[in-house]
């Protein structure tokens, strides 16, 4: 399968670490056969705009960061593909079925509405359709990260998962915590401490709180379907999902660059380079059981 619009994989400039980054949400590349009603610059509102450049300095300590190249609106590839919101099909779903929650905000596995409740179709999709961009990319992209996992941790032993997003700074109607909510800076997600060692996420809430960033844990954003499909801290395998206020980095009400993009794309920067140290500490330990040194 050609993947060029589907996802890049930015590889190390070095050896690679333990450390793997994905940016599933903010790729701008729209299908042509995507059939919404809305511009492209209303659909863009549901994108986590720039995070993939935000974290574009972590292959240089290496880590590897997987970019998804299409829109989340399109097919949300932090889905399984079994989260299915029957209320946008025009017929019978015949496969696998396991809604989380989402089909309610209409933000599904294929998202029927944008975070203010516009419809993003003028009628129903047919399953065909559906699968279509499952079988084209919604399971390439989830293959791809898998993959990287996996050599990360057939390689080290151990493997850290960054799942990274950006969030609105206030809630709205069909968002998480509701219209009026106001978020942290930075909201960490790792499912109540199933998806990673409590350690690990507790080291990253500190590094961000040393610079100066507010810093909530699972909430609102306690982690999708990527942290939980490849997560398992038993085994040596952590994920976690890391939420960006965009007003750290974009123009209010906009979809542009602010002052503060430079700042925070340093700070990620050295992020990276102190995970990739924790990363490799464990292998170093795990004969006493001791954790990795705080960041």
């Amino acid at each position: 399968m050609n993947t060029a619009r589907i996802f890049k994989i930015h590889a190390p400039a070095g050896a690679s670490s333990a450390l793997v980054f994905d940016s599933p949400h903010s790729g701008q590349d729209y299908p042509d056969d995507f059939g919404s009603v809305l511009s492209q610059t209303q659909l863009r509102s549901t994108e986590d705009c720039f995070v993939h450049e935000l974290y574009a300095g972590a292959p240089e300590h290496g880590a590897h960061l997987l970019e998804a190249l299409f829109p989340r609106s399109y097919i949300d590839p932090n889905r399984s593909a079994g989260d299915i919101d029957l209320e946008l099909l025009d017929g019978p779903w015949p496969h696998h079925y396991e809604p989380s929650g989402k089909a309610r905000l209409g933000k599904a596995l294929v998202w029927r509405n944008l975070d203010d409740a516009t419809p993003i179709y003028a009628g129903k999709l047919s399953v065909a359709t559906v699968l279509h961009r499952i079988t084209h990319y919604l399971t390439p992209y989830q293959s791809a990260l898998k993959a990287l996992l996996d050599q990360a941790h057939a390689a080290h032993g151990v493997v850290y998962h960054v799942n990274c997003h950006s969030m609105d700074p206030v809630g709205n109607v069909m968002a998480e915590g509701g219209a009026g909510a106001v978020r942290a800076d930075v909201v960490l997600g790792d499912r109540d401490g199933t998806t990673c060692a409590g350690a690990f996420t507790q080291a990253v809430a500190a590094f961000f709180d040393a610079r100066g960033y507010s810093v909530a844990i699972n909430k609102p954003y306690k982690g999708v379907e990527l942290v939980r499909m490849f997560s398992a801290p038993h085994a040596g395998r952590h994920s976690l999902q890391i939420e960006l206020n965009k007003s750290l980095y974009l123009r209010a009400g906009t979809l542009e660059r602010s002052g503060g993009f430079e700042r925070l794309k340093a700070d990620l920067d050295g992020l990276a380079r102190e995970l990739v140290r924790y990363a490799t500490a464990p292998a170093q330990q795990a004969h006493n059981g001791a954790l990795p040194p705080p960041l």
